[in-house]
């Protein structure tokens, strides 16, 4: 018997394990299914499709052919027709059940559910010996190819995965991929049924994705924190979609333990803003050909910017000349109408080990763009910095044989602001290096299965996305890039700074209101150490202006009026969540603090007063990122009145204008000496800014008691 059915078995028969389905009433109804589709198949070696939309009955199917060792052909509902009819005729399907009445075929009673068998007229097809379960691939090509898999090697993989993860990560795990994707079937189903945790399976149009390329992220948010989900598999659209539902609602799914995320590249800067909303993604890498996943990183060894550590199963190789990875063939038995499987897999991934065993993915060997220069670039590395940018929702990039990068960007919402992408651009080149920098952007229509331009699982097809656009991407040699404005460049060349503070703990916690109030004290605290030199530092910075910079002054002039008395907003807020004012107005700040006041005088009267507007950025740009949030997250974990958030509530709205007025600033500095002083100093203060936070006391989530 397979390990996943043993394993049903030997838990407790009470617990919960699928939807409504105790253990023990899932063992009964795998039996009960089997012994009808015993009587109806009987002997036909013919492969079994199915073609329903994730419930307990599929899952209960898929156990039931498994126990019955018949070839399983799931068909995921984003194939086309056409893909369908291949796929059916391919591999010799001799039945379909399906949850669609209007087939017809014989009716099958699987709990509450039903589902209808119907015969097929396709004549058998030789299959590798042991094929328990045919997946269709849908390349860039649009023609799938049938993967055959043994059962042994599927749930070794389950297997793998509950050894990695750990068997207390089991609780309740929400469905959202399609169950006859391999990923969700095998570390979504099988993993959680083998650690004994809760698979709840529903209906597509109960979670808001009834309408593939149009989720409501709405309906999906409401339905994970009405179940209380702990763990669910993404794919980076989802993920980003699920982030934005979050921001949108000013809520937090404190449930989830395990957020799973492959089938794309998964840039560091959308993890670092998950991690900030306190969804705990960790990214992993999977192919087909392997059961699905081949390395995942998990809560207990997780490197950000990798795929996590190979599955203890595998053995993985990287070649020394092309960097193709490849791995041992542990669940691969061949392609339908195919030889048989090789000893090793060659991915035509390209990917390189860390010391500690950490794999990183760079992207497809044949997507490689080499530039004018000779340098390989991987443009899944490139658009995935792209989309990890709340202004973009798709990208593709080319430039092959270029000196430059041409991105066509398909922006998050219409009629998006220009000025908005070119920041989105500006802030996704920040993470890259000189030589992998978008030069020029182009927004362009959404890339569909509809328009050709996308494969029906959401892959780009590149050929016909050039085609379709081939006026936007052909230009005269000597065409310069588009100029980048001084702005954007203090945005490109502090962006891994400022990553660098988002990713610190305090930060991350409180934007999720997962920090004491004691925490929330001692950072007001210190807030207020350092806000009382705001005004203080601005006039140091008029009194040390250059003759040249005095144009400067209107700005300083106006940023001091506003600025004038914040820093008592943060007594009074301290005061009403109940700390000690005056014992605040009186102290002295931590080092860390002080430490960022003196550098700011330091710098302003030592080097170039200009640099000062590095702090403003810093400080303004970080309010307009978290502030409102943060402080909606804290107030409704401590339970406190609003007016305990003066401060941050109104820096929130406040430095979103501000940042207008900022950018016009910032694009009017054109001295070379300012320009470079404004950057350092921004650099220098997100350090040390992200030491005032590190600075903080914090207790851990864990020891953190939530208010409801």
């Amino acid at each position: 018997m397979s390990r996943v059915l043993c394993a049903i078995r030997m838990q407790d028969p009470a617990r919960p394990a699928l939807n409504d389905l105790t253990y023990g009433a899932l063992a009964g109804a795998v039996d009960r299914l089997a012994a009808d589709l015993c009587e109806w198949i009987g002997t036909d070696p013919r492969p079994v499709a199915v073609e329903a939309a994730n419930s307990a009955a599929w899952a209960v199917l898929d156990l039931a052919l498994l126990s019955l060792h018949l070839t399983s052909l799931p068909l995921p509902g984003f194939f086309t027709q056409d893909q369908r009819r291949h796929a059916l005729a391919d591999a010799g399907a001799g039945w379909l059940i399906t949850d669609r009445a209007e087939t017809g075929g014989e009716e099958l009673r699987v709990g509450g559910e039903q589902l209808y068998l119907v015969r097929l007229d396709h004549g058998a097809v030789a299959l590798p010996a042991g094929t328990a379960k045919i997946t269709y691939t849908s390349g860039t090509t649009g023609t799938p190819k049938g993967v055959c898999l043994s059962a042994d090697g599927l749930e070794q993989v389950a297997h793998s995965l509950v050894q990695v993860i750990g068997a207390d990560y089991a609780g309740r795990h929400v469905a959202i991929l399609p169950l006859p994707v391999l990923l969700e079937n095998v570390a979504g189903l099988y993993c959680t049924l083998l650690a004994g945790g809760h698979y709840l399976a529903e209906a597509p149009s109960d979670l808001g994705l009834d309408q593939p390329f149009q989720p409501d992220f709405g309906r999906l948010l409401a339905v994970l924190a009405l179940r209380r989900a702990n763990s669910v598999i993404l794919v980076p659209e989802l993920l980003r979609g699920l982030m934005a539902a979050l921001v949108q609602a000013g809520r937090t799914l404190p449930d989830l333990r395990l957020v799973a995320v492959g089938g794309a590249r998964v840039a560091p800067a959308l993890l670092a803003q998950a991690a900030m909303l306190g969804l705990p993604v960790y990214q992993g890498y999977g192919l087909s050909e392997c059961g699905s996943v081949v390395a995942l990183n998990t809560p207990a060894a997780n490197r950000v910017g990798s795929v996590g550590r190979v599955l203890p199963h595998l053995t993985l190789g990287v070649d020394d000349k092309t960097g193709e990875v490849s791995l041992n063939n542990h669940a691969f038995l061949g392609y339908v109408g195919g030889g048989p499987a090789p000893a090793r897999i060659a991915t035509a991934d390209l990917g390189s080990v860390d010391g500690d065993g950490f794999l990183s993915i760079q992207g497809r060997s044949r997507n490689v763009i080499i530039n004018a220069f000779g340098r390989n670039i991987a443009p899944e590395w490139v658009e995935a910095e792209l989309t990890a940018q709340p202004e973009v929702l798709q990208a593709v990039l080319f430039g092959d044989g270029q000196a430059d990068l041409t991105a066509l960007v398909v922006p998050s919402r219409f009629g998006q602001n220009p000025a908005s992408l070119s920041l989105a651009i500006a802030r996704a080149n920040g993470a890259l290096p000189p030589y992998a920098r978008i030069a020029r952007w182009h927004a362009v229509p959404a890339f569909t299965p509809m328009n050709g331009q996308l494969t029906p699982n959401g892959r780009p097809r590149r050929d016909a996305i050039a085609a379709a656009h081939a006026p936007l991407l052909s230009r005269q040699e000597d065409e310069q890039p588009m100029p980048q404005s001084f702005f954007d460049r203090l945005v490109t060349e502090t962006e891994p700074s400022r990553l660098a503070l988002l990713s610190v703990p305090q930060i991350q916690d409180g934007l999720t209101g997962r920090i004491s109030l004691d925490t929330y004290i001692a950072y007001l605290t210190e807030a207020y150490h350092h806000v009382k030199h705001t005004v203080p530092l601005m006039r140091t910075a008029l009194a040390h202006l250059r003759p040249d910079q005095e144009w400067l002054v209107p700005a300083l002039d106006e940023y001091i009026e506003e600025e004038e008395g914040h820093e008592e907003w943060i007594l009074n807020d301290i005061r009403h969540a109940g700390g000690d004012a005056e014992g605040a107005r009186h102290g002295t700040p931590r080092p860390a603090t002080q430490a960022m006041v003196d550098e700011a005088y330091r710098f302003i009267r030592e080097e170039n007063a200009a640099g000062f507007f590095g702090m403003v950025y810093v400080l303004e740009g970080t309010s307009t990122a978290i502030a409102t949030h943060g402080a909606d997250a804290v107030r409704k974990s401590l339970n406190l009145p609003k007016s305990c958030f003066s401060y941050l509530t109104s820096h929130g709205s406040l430095d979103i204008q501000h940042m207008e007025f900022f950018r016009d600033l910032m694009n009017r500095v054109t001295d070379g000496r300012d320009q470079q002083a404004i950057i350092t100093m921004a650099n220098s203060v997100f350090r040390l800014f992200a030491d005032l936070f590190r600075a903080i006391p914090h207790a851990t989530p864990s020891e953190v008691r939530h208010v409801a």
